[in-house]
């Protein structure tokens, strides 16, 4: 029996040494596979196939192919396991069964096997071995296109004997009774652990080809909508299906079960064999993803085999199959678009073989196109391009759900004299129903007004609620045809409420059986979705809305009030004006940096979205500004951003790179200088939950995630006070999330969506969605004045401001801390009634125009305290509370005003129905879910200590020299620092501590080791090569020499030794930490660890290094506590001679020529060669055994 989830657990580790095993070979480029892999990734370049980096590319196949060697392998364990390859023959003689193992005696036979295999070949290797049985499954007509010798990597990427050693170890494994560890046989044939395999196995895999398995039960809906009708008006005879994404091959599968019970009933005399190859050759498949492809044969193979009545491979037919390796999207399109490919033939890759299957991209000859095309952005900028090239409708930062779009009904059969039109069907994201790039989509395309595919839409089911096991991202199912449009409704699902909780069985979700057992019901309004048939010109405009329950009424009430303008004609804003670095890690900084002090006057205020929240900007980023005072590119920047000029330089503009863009090679990709003036602008919190929209006073530069709104130069600050009211408004909220895309909630351990909470679901509130924002006549300019002063007075008076002045003021701020949190809460309930009122939708007693402002926690109000009460009588299920850490209040507040206790009794009942029931949700109501005071203190207490630790004069002498220290030393002469004593006892809540321990995790946890090898992985160590690679030829391009500079490949968190020099350093590694680590290295006499500091220069850092090193080296330090600190030194060298050649007029030498006599000194002490250092490792750590106790 299969244990899927313990063999993928398993087979992960697996894979990691395969890979490492094969990267190996890779790398070298004398052999087969890695000159193959060389030639192969420069045509692929020239031919704009890839516009990744060779070590990002060469990582990607790696990993095929030892995903290819597993699948593989797999199969002959599935083979031998289930009897399937008996009687096989090899080269005319019978195989001596198994090769590997097989349940009862299998395993002992497989040894047996083996040995006298080697017997007859002494020279031969378990890799030969497993290719003998590979050999074997493609001799056999049933077998070869699973281990395709022309495609497969498994005949080229050969792993070493070693790699293939452990890899029959792994499949022989037995417990300790005996039995094998994983066994493969199953009576019922069930391959659906393959598709476990195919989308988890590999996590670059997963996240290059967006992997995701279709479940059975969606599968099973969409082909009951478009293969069920299909047949019934085709018939059988020549009915084609195609999914071009057909990933582990679910949706052919279910196709082929159902079209083999068809010709079952429709033709019982024909020969079984011939009635299961006719619904074979009904069926086709594409895929990107090599092994995925595999997966989808030998799934189709043992499905086909089972369905023939026959009990192996061996004696099943010649069965032909038509699923294909390949991109879909380049596939046959070139021909059809008039695609210029230059001289030669299109490009493809060795493991592609879609040119076998000419025919199977035709566009126009399928009666079905179904599937779940990936929904990731394309991250290669010349892929990206050939697509935007080829489908008209990619537009902005598309995403592959619209090509696919494209492509699914270009493959649709076409309307042609008397033949009817194809059946489409897919699940696919709904990010394109409300982000701008879809706005082409449906508008020139989903329309079917496009006169090259018209397109007929028959059902628009909104799925984003169900629960879907592997669909983090919320979804729609589309139904349509490939025809012009026949009705002017089409049926649409639209969402009320998302699965209230995880369902047992996702095919029996609430939301879900509701969606399939009413979609034929245009009456149906359920508590989850509402079912009816909508005009369709309503949907012949972007965006799209799905949302049912009356959401649509309380929309239109809201767009067509007396007086409602859009934001932008009523008010002449501009609004979005953020910034597009293009490398944003390069120029964001958590903080002022100290190595960067010289430029602090080009660092501005960085607005991103996360910071921004309840009124305020709680962020503290800065951003390299390289701009002059009058907005100007300037050169003062560039000796800090030299280390990344070759992928600055190579940013994609719609131009081409920043020179073709008339850029300098340091500014920010796009850059509107009317967001950087002094006016005052409203910024807002693009994705979040819900409507963050603070006032800003001018002079910042914002992050894409917080554009802004700028009114016209004569605006007054009431103006922008009375729009920013608005907008804050749990009216607007309501708006917003009804046009806004809605990018979900998070998912749970199997990769569903979470939506039994709609308060979570986080939006895309983009610039064009607020500029449409209809505003009413009366804006709360008043209130909106009150909430911005105290949210202005939270920041300025908050922990951060006071921490430094000690325990008292802490304890006195933290009153006006809580009062004037308290008050805004009080005045934004006050606001959101006021703007009910504006568009009308309350009587005005209930929003009076001079409210009495008593202060309320945000769990007294009325909202609050109905869903409190519907808790307590378990009416309703929410997580409201628990996430906000507040305790439910089921009791109606007594301020001690009777007329305000009135008001709120009013206000409570009014909201008990109809369109004011809707808005006072917690989905639209203001969450007030900032860090607590507490939380609050701990962060700031934390900072002001981490300043105090870099405070120059502790990492420098009597003579200001700079100076290796150790915990041990910094922690003694803060010793009799009151204040620093007095910040420690407040983040830890005590007196009672241990100073040196706490000054060594404070350095700790914000420092990152000198030398490379000791803060990167493996990995990471062959990137930072790649990176000095980089370095040494821009430095030669500095020197006049025409030389070709590659951009080096991007960090991932799996580089680095330690995820807190992750966070440090990111994927460009830009050292943002405070400290140096030297790990392993102590002064005599001092077991504590040794740092420095991070806001030394080269040349500081270089002298402080070698000082610590010679004193080392002289006291007679072990030479492994030396060895890395030549490295350090030797990892500065170039930088030495870069920036600190000049002759120093106190030592009469330059920095550069001072050190690196040290570092030859210290070479010659250690004996070693500099290559030796900069291949030294630090010894593996020993791990001491538990003592028994």
């Amino acid at each position: 029996m299969i244990d899927s989830a313990a063999l993928l657990s398993d087979l992960k580790q697996v894979l990691k040494a395969l890979e490492a095993d094969l990267k190996v070979r890779a790398e070298d480029s004398s052999t087969d596979w890695g000159g193959r892999l060389h030639d192969e990734y420069d045509r692929a370049k020239a031919k704009e196939r890839t516009g990744l980096a060779w070590i990002e590319w060469r990582d990607g196949e790696v990993s095929q192919a030892a995903v290819a060697w597993i699948i593989a392998t797999v199969f002959i364990r599935f083979a031998e396991d289930n009897g399937l390859l008996a009687g096989a023959e090899l080269d005319g003689r019978r195989v001596a069964l198994p090769w590997i193992a097989a349940p009862g005696e299998g395993l002992e036979r497989a040894v047996e096997n083996e040995t006298a295999f080697y017997a007859a070949s002494p020279t031969m290797t378990s890799r030969d071995w497993l290719h003998q049985a590979f050999r074997t499954l493609a001799s056999l007509p049933a077998g070869r296109p699973l281990v395709d010798p022309d495609h497969s990597p498994v005949w080229h990427a050969r792993i070493s004997a070693t790699a293939s050693d452990d890899l029959l170890r792994f499949f022989r494994h037995t417990t300790p009774a005996g039995e094998l560890v994983h066994d493969f046989s199953d009576a019922e044939f069930d391959t659906r652990f393959l598709g476990d395999l195919y989308q988890d196995l590999s996590q670059y895999a997963k996240k290059t080809y967006a992997l995701l398995q279709t479940p059975v039960f969606v599968e099973e809906f969409i082909l009951d909508l478009t293969l069920t009708p299909a047949i019934a008006e085709f018939g059988l005879a020549g009915l084609k299906l195609i999914d071009p994404t057909c990933g582990s091959g679910h949706f052919l599968l279910g196709a082929f079960d159902r079209l083999v019970k068809g010709w079952a009933a429709a033709a019982p005399n024909v020969d079984l064999g011939e009635r299961v190859q006719r619904a074979l050759d009904s069926i086709h498949g594409v895929d990107l993803n090599p092994f995925a492809a595999a997966i989808a044969r030998f799934r189709l193979t043992v499905a086909a085999i089972e369905a023939a009545g026959t009990k192996t491979l061996v004696a099943a037919p010649a069965f032909h199959y038509h699923v294909a390796i390949g991109d879909s999207l380049l596939g046959g399109q070139s021909v059809q678009l008039g695609f210029d490919l230059g001289d030669e033939k299109e490009f493809e890759y060795s493991v592609e073989d879609l040119q076998q299957h000419a025919d199977i991209l035709r566009p126009g000859q399928y009666h079905v196109v179904v599937g779940n095309p990936p929904y990731i952005t394309i991250k290669d900028r010349a892929l990206n391009q050939r697509y935007r090239e080829m489908y008209s409708t990619c537009a902005g930062t598309y995403a592959l759900s619209v090509p696919f779009m494209e492509l699914f009904f270009r493959l649709a059969l076409k309307p042609d004299g008397g033949a009817a039109a194809g059946y489409v069907g897919q699940i696919t994201s709904n990010s394109f129903m409300k982000r701008e790039f879809g706005k082409k989509l449906i508008e020139q395309f989903l329309s079917g007004v496009d006169l090259g595919t018209r397109v007929d839409l028959t059902h628009i089911i909104d799925t984003s609620g169900a629960y879907i096991p592997g669909h983090g991202t919320p979804t729609v199912v589309l139904i349509g045809r490939r025809r012009k449009p026949v009705t002017t409704n089409i049926r649409a699902v639209l969402s009320v409420r998302g699965e209230p909780t995880q369902p047992a069985d996702p095919a029996r979700g609430v939301v879900w059986r509701e969606i399939v057992d009413h979609v034929g019901d245009i009456t149906f309004d359920g508590p989850h979705v509402t079912i009816s048939d909508i005009e369709r010109a309503l949907f012949a405009a972007h965006p799209w809305s799905l949302s049912g329950g009356g959401a649509g009424d309380l929309q239109q009430h809201i767009e067509s009030g007396p007086g409602v303008r859009s934001l932008i004609v009523a008010t002449g804003a501009q609004i979005g004006g953020a910034v597009r670095a293009g490398a944003d890690d390069a120029f964001m900084r958590p903080r002022p940096l100290a190595r960067e002090r010289n430029i602090y006057p080009y660092y501005r205020h960085f607005v991103v979205g996360d910071g921004v929240r309840d009124w305020g900007d709680h962020g503290t980023e800065q951003i390299v500004f390289p701009y002059s005072e009058q907005l100007l590119p300037t050169s003062l920047v560039d000796q800090v951003l030299w280390p990344w000029r070759s992928l600055l330089a190579a940013r994609a503009t719609f131009q081409g790179t920043m020179a073709d863009a008339g850029l300098r090679w340091t500014e920010y990709m796009q850059f509107t200088h009317w967001a950087a003036d002094s006016r005052p602008a409203i910024t807002f919190a693009e994705v979040a939950t819900h409507n963050h929209f603070v006032l800003n006073r001018g002079g910042e530069v914002f992050k894409q995630t917080a554009p802004i709104i700028k009114l016209p130069n004569d605006a007054s600050e009431d103006d922008y006070l009375g729009l920013l009211g608005v907008l804050n408004s749990s009216t607007a909220l309501f708006w917003l999330r009804q046009v806004a895309h809605n990018k979900g909630n998070s998912t749970d351990s199997k990769g569903a969506r979470v939506t039994g909470d709609p308060s979570f679901d986080t939006y895309q509130f983009n610039s064009t969605k607020v500029g449409a924002y209809p505003l009413p006549q009366t804006l709360p300019s008043g209130l909106a004045r009150r909430v911005d002063l105290l949210a202005r007075l939270l920041l300025d008076e908050g922990p951060a401001a006071v921490v430094s002045e000690g325990r008292s003021a802490l304890i006195a701020a933290q009153h006006r801390w809580n009062d004037a949190r308290r008050t805004m809460v009080a005045l934004q309930e006050e606001l959101d009634w006021q703007v009910y009122a504006a568009y009308g939708l309350v009587d005005r007693a209930l929003a009076p125009s001079e409210p009495e402002i008593v202060m309320i926690e945000p769990s007294e109000r009325p909202f609050e305290v109905r869903l409190a009460r519907a808790l307590a009588e378990g009416s309703e299920q929410s997580a409201w509370f628990d996430r906000h850490g507040r305790t439910p209040v089921t009791e109606a507040p007594n301020s001690g005003s009777q007329a305000w206790n009135d008001l709120w009794r009013a206000r409570y009942d009014a909201a008990e129905s109809g369109f004011i029931n809707m808005l006072e949700r917690p989905e639209y109501k203001r969450r007030w879910a900032g860090a607590t005071w507490k939380q609050l203190v701990a962060k700031a207490a934390v900072e002001a200590l981490l300043d105090r630790l870099e405070a120059p004069e502790l990492w420098r002498d009597g003579r200001g020299v700079p100076l290796v220290r150790s915990v041990a030393q910094v922690a003694d002469d803060l010793r009799r620092d009151d204040a620093f004593r007095e910040l420690l006892s407040i983040r830890l809540g005590t007196q009672d501590y241990d100073l040196h321990a706490e000054v060594g995790k404070l350095l700790a946890g914000d420092a990152v080791p000198g030398l490379a090898v000791l803060r990167y992985k493996e990995s990471g160590i062959e990137k930072f090569r790649a990176w000095e690679r980089t370095w040494e030829l821009q430095r030669a391009e500095d020197s006049g020499e025409r030389v070709d500079v590659p951009v080096p490949p991007k960090y991932a968190q799996g580089d680095f030794l330690k995820t807190s020099y992750w966070s440090a350093r990111g994927k460009l590694d830009v050292p943002r930490e405070r400290f140096i680590a030297f790990p392993g290295s102590r002064l005599p006499e001092d077991t504590t660890e040794l740092y420095g500091w991070a806001g030394w220069d080269h040349g500081e850092r270089g002298q402080a290094v070698a000082r610590l090193a010679n004193d080392l080296s002289r006291a007679g330090s072990h030479d492994e506590q030396t060895i890395p600190l030549v490295g350090v030194l030797l990892e500065l060298e170039p930088w030495l001679k870069q920036w600190h050649h000049d002759i120093d007029a106190r030592s009469g030498v330059s920095p550069a020529t001072a050190v690196s006599g040290i570092t030859t000194s210290l070479l010659g002490r250690l004996g070693l060669g500099r290559d030796q250092v900069v291949a030294w490792r630090p010894p593996a750590p020993t791990r001491r055994r538990k003592s028994a106790s």
